[in-house]
């Protein structure tokens, strides 16, 4: 490899994850409100669960496809791919499994919160996992037009969600994680993000139930 990968986006997108589970960990905590109204109706468990299946289907199809063939004859390698694979699949249940109670108007508060405890252990343990094993040879092995095409594919994902991810994405970075972020995008999208966009997000309270009329 002559260069190095920048994974400022990929470490972005595991901070803001590891945030929501956090958030989701207290919602699930407390007692003073009901969390089964607040994840069937707050803003923060649907940009969770769209952020995180665009990050994890855009790897499954674009990145551990490219490194199993660059891996092909390095039996290790493939079986942490496999892992890597799997522990996506474990983390998608359990949130179908989550969003299958919720609609289920009496389903126990014991039991959400068994499954929300199932969920922020299963996803903090995969990116602590991806972070120490699979990045590292990520970094080794794939070449700058690999990881561009992974971006691109990531990117195209969130596709018309932009507006409402990138701020969630952003939310407590760094100014350089938000910079080189920004970079890549033309004036009028980096002066919407912060004229429209950020500002929406800012006023935003995701994670507190909305009353419907």
């Amino acid at each position: 490899m002559s260069n190095t990968l920048d994974m400022t986006a990929m470490y972005a997108m595991h901070d803001a994850l590891r945030r929501e589970a956090e958030h989701l960990a207290r919602v699930t905590a407390r007692v003073d409100r009901d969390p089964r109204t607040v994840l069937r109706t707050a803003a923060g468990w649907e940009l969770f669960k769209t952020s995180l299946h665009v990050h994890h289907t855009a790897e499954d199809d674009a990145l551990w496809p490219v490194l199993r063939r660059t891996l092909a004859d390095r039996p290790a390698d493939l079986t942490l791919l496999e892992a890597m694979e799997a522990e996506h699949a474990g983390i998608n249940q359990v949130i179908e499994a989550i969003d299958a109670a919720l609609a289920e108007p009496e389903f126990r508060l014991d039991r959400l919160g068994d499954l929300t405890d199932s969920l922020v252990t299963g996803l903090t343990g995969h990116l602590g996992h991806e972070e120490d094993q699979a990045l590292p040879l990520i970094q080794a092995v794939t070449t700058q037009e690999q990881w561009a095409h992974f971006g691109q594919i990531h990117a195209q994902r969130i596709g018309p969600d932009v507006p409402r991810i990138l701020p969630w994405l952003l939310d407590g970075a760094s100014d350089q994680a938000i910079t080189t972020m920004l970079a890549p995008l033309p004036e009028p999208a980096r002066q919407a993000y912060q004229n429209q966009w950020r500002p929406a997000y800012v006023a935003l309270d995701r994670w507190s139930a909305v009353t419907v009329a």
